[in-house]
């Protein structure tokens, strides 16, 4: 899954997040309907590998990629 298109940067409030939330915050993706489904499918990749699991957590430096987009997450750092 190789991407040459750029990477957005995408702050959340804590340190983490699932990916069903992430795709829909993101903007990747419009609805959360939509991530169930096209996450169960295989169409979702977090680092470069698909992963079908929608609760799965995401931290700082996670990236998501769907349909050629990306998107990192950026949480806050610990003071």
């Amino acid at each position: 899954m190789r991407n040459n298109q750029p990477i957005d940067d995408v702050p959340i409030a804590t340190d983490m997040i699932r990916l069903g939330q992430f795709l829909k915050f993101s903007g990747l993706l419009e609805t959360g309907g939509d991530a169930k489904e096209l996450i169960g499918d295989g169409l979702v990749g977090v680092n470069g590998e698909v992963d079908t699991r929608r609760g799965r957590q995401l931290h700082n430096g996670d990236v998501v990629t769907f349909e050629g987009r990306s998107a990192r997450v950026v949480a806050p750092v610990d003071a």
